[in-house]
């Protein structure tokens, strides 16, 4: 079996969503004072490589602590979108089929992993500008009860680092609500995506926060 990390490292002044409390991480004890070492961590929930819990943005949500450890292992297959442009939607016929329908199907797959390629941006303000799902894609996944994955900040758009962000009528949260309301799990920021087949089984256990959302260490295991 190998074992892929998709997971950014939790670091200093690393990307946040627009919004979202700077990461911090410095010494607490150090070895020539205290004699050990202990570094101090201040982050947001939703800090780095994370998951959303229904909680997220659901009045009436579960947190996290609501699901089993089992929930964090997903059977997992990619869906490539690396030809899209920058706040391109991902539309819903990208959506894996369940087996035995359509063309592409999912067989016991119960995560879609939405690979965009922009976690080659980290860091920069072009990060902002990933191609995220259509409400129709996210409504699609709801459907097939998928859980969704994906290798930027969120499923929904980002703002942008300077002007406004027009989305017409849309829900800015749309994929959030039609997932998160359906009880299903939201993977994100994830990263080296180029590393796993189609199918693989995504481990992503959270930090025993228990809340709206948690860091994770997301690692690929792809059975070869």
């Amino acid at each position: 079996m190998s074992l892929h990390d998709l997971t950014h490292p939790i670091e200093s002044g690393m990307p946040v969503y627009p919004g979202d409390p700077e990461v911090g991480v410095d010494a607490a004890d150090t070895f020539a004072a205290d004699g050990c070492r202990v570094s101090r961590l201040a982050c947001g929930s939703h800090a780095g490589t994370h998951v959303d819990a229904p909680s997220h943005t659901e009045a009436e949500g579960a947190t996290l602590a609501a699901y089993p450890v089992s929930a964090f292992v997903r059977d997992a297959v990619v869906v490539d979108c690396t030809d899209l442009d920058a706040r391109e939607p991902i539309p819903a016929g990208r959506v894996p089929a369940p087996e035995g329908a359509d063309g592409t199907a999912t067989g016991p797959a119960d995560c879609a992993v939405f690979r965009t390629g922009w976690d080659r941006y980290w860091g920069q303000d072009r990060y902002r500008d990933h191609p995220y799902l259509s409400v129709a894609a996210a409504e699609r996944c709801a459907e097939r009860e998928l859980a969704v994955g994906i290798d930027a900040f969120s499923p929904d758009p980002t703002p942008p680092a300077a002007g406004e962000m027009d989305l017409g009528d849309r829900d800015p949260f749309g994929a959030h609500h039609a997932l998160l309301g359906a009880g299903l799990l939201v993977f994100e920021n994830l990263t080296n995506l180029e590393a796993v087949p189609e199918r693989f089984e995504l481990r992503a256990q959270p930090i025993a926060l228990g809340g709206d959302g948690a860091p994770v260490r997301a690692v690929g295991a792809d059975g070869a």
